[in-house]
């Protein structure tokens, strides 16, 4: 008699493979255009992850701190800017 084959894949048991969270993917990508929507896009995509057991928690994660730390070096230098400029007409 002749095997039966399963449909799916190989490496895929049972079907399950769930892709990557867009928003986990948006996250990453804004950390680097628009830093305070991957901070956004991060944290709202980690708890879609939670429910949905979908991939891409580093991602988020790393859009999440990334737009943090860019978010802050932002402020930062608006502030030098701010500074520098109340200097030099006060002279």
């Amino acid at each position: 008699m002749a095997s039966q084959t399963t449909g799916g894949a190989a490496g895929q048991a049972d079907g399950s493979v769930r892709g990557t969270n867009v928003m986990a993917i948006l996250s990453l990508v804004f950390a680097f255009v628009f830093a305070p929507l991957g901070i956004v896009f991060g944290v709202v995509a980690k708890r879609q992850i939670q429910q949905t057991g979908e991939q891409g928690s580093g991602l988020a994660k790393a859009g999440f701190w990334l737009g943090i730390v860019f978010t802050a070096l932002t402020v930062l230098w608006f502030v030098l800017i701010a500074v520098v400029a109340a200097a030099s007409n006060g002279s």
